[in-house]
This record gives C-alpha cells, sequence and structure tokens, in this order.
C-alpha cells in the first residue's frame, strides 16, 4: 500500500500539472461515469494529500477524494512538467531514472534503482513520457500519441490539453462537497508534512499515551497518526527500540515525542527522493548501493530469518494489525 511520501508525491504532480486547468472527466471503465460528469469541464483548483488520501478540489466547489489502498496507481502522460527537484535530509538531490538528465549545482550523479523504481525530478520543463506512480514511481514507455488509449480498468480519467491521468484500482474514489472533505480529514491524525507544529506533536503523544493498544498497532492507525504503514511502521519502531507489543500508556512522553520527530524526519526523506530510506549516516558506495537496492535501505523490512544488522538476533516475522511485522526481539526486547 503506498505510505505518505507516494501520496505527497503524488499530490505535487496535480499542482504542477493540473492546478489552474481546465479538465475532462471521464471513466474509461464505466464505475465512475456518475461523479465523471459532475467534474468534467471544470478547472482544478488545489490538490493536497494528507497521510494516505489524496483531495482534489473543483472551481464549483466539489471535491474528488482518492484512497489508493492495496492496489491503486496514477498514470501520467503528455508533456508532463515533473516535480520540482528537491534536495533530501543530508543534501542529496531526489534520485531519478531519466537518463542523460544534466545534474546542477554539483550534484552527484543519479543511482539507478535495479527495479527501476526511483522517483522523477524536473529539469526545468515539460516532457512528453509517461510517469506511473503508486508506492514506487518508475518512468514507462514513451506515449506515441495524446492522448493514449486507456489500458486496463481506469476508474477515472482526468484530461487536460497536455497532460493525462489515469486511475486504476483505487480503494476510493468519490467526490465530496467540502463539508464532507472536512469530515474526513477531521478523521485522521496528524500529518508532519501538512503541520510539524508542537501541536500537532502534542496531539500524537497524547492520542499514544491514553491507548492500552500496542504501539505496533497504534502506528498504522491513520486515526492516531497519518501516512505510515508497513514499511515505516517496522523501521520507526526498530530505530526507536521499542517492542511493537508495547502498550502505548506505557511509553513515556519523551520516547512517544522521538517517534514523532523521526516519522517527520524519514516522511520529509521519502517526499524529497522519492525512496523509503530509513538507515540514516550512509555515505558514498554505501548509499549508492542503498538507493539500487531496497534490501540495503532498511534495518528490519523484509528481512526475516536474517541476522540483525546491529546485534546478530535473527529477525522476526509475525502479523499485526492485519500485516507482516518485521522486528528484532533483542534490540527491541
Amino acid at each position: 500500500m503506498p505510505e505518505g511520501h507516494s501520496v505527497h508525491r503524488i499530490t505535487r504532480q496535480f499542482q504542477r500539472n493540473f492546478v489552474g486547468h481546465r479538465v475532462t472527466v471521464t471513466s474509461p471503465q464505466g464505475r465512475f461515469v456518475v461523479g465523471a460528469a459532475q467534474l468534467s469541464g471544470h478547472t482544478v483548483t488545489d490538490a493536497r494529500a494528507v497521510g494516505k488520501q489524496m483531495f482534489l478540489e473543483f472551481d464549483h466547489g466539489l471535491w474528488l477524494r482518492i484512497h489508493l489502498g492495496m492496489y491503486g496507481a496514477w498514470d501520467f502522460s503528455g508533456d508532463i512538467l515533473m516535480d520540482a527537484t528537491m534536495a533530501s535530509a543530508n543534501g542529496r538531490m531526489g534520485q531519478t531514472n531519466q537518463h542523460g538528465t544534466e545534474l546542477k549545482d554539483g550534484a552527484e550523479a543519479p543511482t539507478f534503482d535495479a527495479a527501476g523504481e526511483n522517483s522523477i525530478f524536473s529539469i526545468g520543463a515539460p516532457r512528453r513520457t509517461r510517469v506511473r506512480m503508486s508506492e514506487q514511481e518508475k518512468e514507462i514507455d514513451l506515449a506515441d500519441t495524446f492522448p493514449p488509449e486507456p489500458v486496463g480498468q481506469v476508474r477515472v480519467r482526468l484530461l487536460s490539453d497536455t497532460v493525462c491521468a489515469d486511475l486504476r484500482g483505487p480503494t476510493a474514489c468519490e467526490v465530496l462537497d467540502p463539508a464532507q472533505v472536512d469530515a474526513v480529514i477531521g478523521k485522521l491524525g496528524p500529518d508532519p508534512e501538512l503541520d510539524n507544529t508542537p501541536e500537532a506533536a502534542e496531539r500524537f503523544v497524547t492520542t499514544v499515551r491514553k491507548k492500552p493498544t500496542p504501539i505496533g498497532r497504534l502506528l498504522m492507525d491513520q486515526s492516531v497518526v497519518s501516512g505510515i504503514g508497513n514499511v515505516y511502521r517496522a523501521e520507526m519502531l526498530f530505530r526507536a527500540g521499542l517492542n511493537p507489543h508495547a502498550p502505548g500508556k506505557s511509553l513515556s512522553d519523551a520516547t512517544v515525542r522521538a517517534l514523532w520527530r523521526d516519522w517527520a524526519h524519514l516522511l520529509h526523506i521519502g517526499v524529497a527522493t522519492g525512496q523509503m530510506m530509513t538507515m540514516d549516516q550512509l555515505e558514498g558506495d554505501q548509499y549508492r548501493l542503498a538507493m539500487k537496492n531496497r534490501a540495503d535501505r532498511h534495518w528490519v523490512y523484509k528481512r526475516e530469518g536474517l541476522p540483525c544488522r546491529v546485534c546478530g538476533t535473527h529477525i522476526v516475522l509475525e502479523e499485526m494489525a492485519a500485516r507482516k511485522l518485521y522486528w528484532c526481539p533483542r534490540c527491541q526486547a
């Protein structure tokens, strides 16, 4: 399932390519015909992400709410103005799979993910291309015609004069009025990419410290904190040395506040680079290797049966909150 950094990056593509543009909205699949008719012919005026959900506002006051869920993905095609180059927390430029792109300001040459899943950054002008944006971002075959024929079960297509966005496989795709949007967002926990104020942090701390629920479940609860999914959950708990089964109310204020700061830190890196990089202080070849291979980017995620990178104890795998949980029984005892 796409985690918070992916949804923020997708929303930025809508901000650059669709906000301010009148669009034709259709449902090639036929499952969103009524909703498409409500939005078609109107101008996109805003695009925002809250955790794992995104919202597009139109000039007549209606919104399109999207939750990608487990299988959802957007395909962008046409003369795409890519998201502006962003620096990660350690100063490196966002990674790219645009071969031949000239880097500026002394940035390192891009590192290409072995699976072709690196993020894409702007070179300052639109390019005729196609890009898949879901949990991972991937540039795919160049579009020969515009708009391209729909591929697969396209729930909704947004089409401007120059850019097309096709949505497939979402968990939620619905038209809402402003009050309904406020109600949905009001049920979500704080998102540090939107609000990293002391008040947001205290809201998270207060909520966690009241709960007898295991912290491994609370981090996945979108009403407690927005955007954390299976990868970030496992990695954050390891980085904090926390047993996933520890009740929220058993943790100190300082411990929970540190979790919030770490989530803000990791989310910012994810938004900047397009990668869930959870190992800090990697330099040179180690950093390039980690950006090329998912297995070298994480402490415990998908490392069941392998020795812990810190203590050598085998990483264990269990199920929690209906998702796979990876952790070290010694470092997180």
